[in-house]
């Protein structure tokens, strides 16, 4: 018998995004939307001296599956690099298309395995990880100059 693809831990995670805030002044914003469903994140960040993300801002408008993508996302992003989040967006991609047997290191993504026979749910799941490390790769860039 397979997992129910929504199930109490979803909806707690849905129901419990944290900084769902959005900043007020970001050292860059990204909105990644699916076309698929319509679910749309958006993520703001600022980068502290050493390059890491210390502040986080989201406004999540999305099923309960990208909402507790952005609620494992925003729990964990604090005091990573641009470039630990673009590695864990990559594997969530890979890992969602069926290129990996094991969820990607970053606290909580197994919930997801129910989802991975349901491509139609995959963009949803990504889109925080997606904004999150664009906005960041963006804040990086922005420093740099």
């Amino acid at each position: 018998m397979t997992a129910p693809l929504y199930n109490t831990e979803i909806l707690r995670l849905a129901a419990t995004i944290p900084h769902h805030q959005r900043l007020p002044d970001p050292m860059a914003s990204v909105e990644k939307r699916s076309p698929v469903c319509g679910s749309r994140v958006t993520v703001d960040v600022d980068l502290d001296g050493s390059g890491r993300v210390a502040a986080l801002g989201m406004q999540v408008r999305a099923c309960a599956l990208g909402q507790a993508a952005a609620s494992l996302m925003g729990a964990h992003a604090i005091g990573r690099t641009p470039a630990e989040l673009d590695a864990t967006r990559a594997a969530l991609t890979r890992w969602l298309a069926g290129e990996g047997d094991t969820p990607p290191d970053w606290p909580g993504l197994d919930i997801f395995t129910p989802a991975l026979p349901h491509s139609a749910r995959h963009p949803s799941i990504r889109l925080a990880f997606e904004a999150v490390a664009e906005a960041a790769a963006h804040a990086s860039t922005e420093k740099a100059a």
